[in-house]
C-alpha cells in the first residue's frame, strides 16, 4: 500500500498511527541503542489538519542525528513546491509560511555512512 494522495493525506486529524518499518529502523539508530524492539510501532500525530492552523511552521533540524540527504530533500521539495505524501514534510509545500533553521555544523555531506 502506498500513502494517500496530497490531497486526502491534507485532510488528516491528530490521530494515533502506525509507524512505518523504516521509521521504526531509523528510530533504533538514532534513539533505541540499535534495538528495534525497543522503539514503539505507534505514535501519536498533531496531522495536516492542525498544522495549516498555524500562521508559521518553523523546522528546526539540528542534524546531530538527521540525513544530510534527507535535510537537504525536505528544503528543496518545499521550496520548489513539490508535494508528495511518501515525504509527508513536503507537503508544507503548500503552507505559506515555512521557515527552516538548521545548525551549521550539523548540515554533513551527503555521502554513505554505516552506523
Amino acid at each position: 500500500d502506498g500513502p494517500p494522495p496530497p490531497e486526502e493525506y491534507r485532510k488528516l486529524k491528530t490521530r494515533v498511527t502506525d509507524l512505518h518499518p523504516m521509521t521504526i529502523i531509523q528510530n533504533a539508530r538514532t534513539s533505541g541503542g540499535g534495538q528495534v524492539a525497543l522503539v514503539p510501532t505507534k505514535a501519536a500525530t498533531v496531522g495536516p489538519v492542525e498544522t495549516w492552523k498555524a500562521e508559521k511552521v518553523s523546522i528546526w533540524q539540528a542534524g546531530n542525528h538527521d540525513n544530510p540527504f534527507g535535510m537537504r530533500l525536505t528544503a528543496l521539495m518545499i521550496s520548489k513546491r513539490i508535494a508528495d505524501s511518501s515525504v509527508p514534510m513536503s507537503l508544507l509545500a503548500d503552507h505559506p509560511n515555512v521557515q527552516f533553521n538548521y545548525y551549521r555544523k550539523g548540515i554533513g555531506v551527503v555521502a554513505t555512512e554505516m552506523h
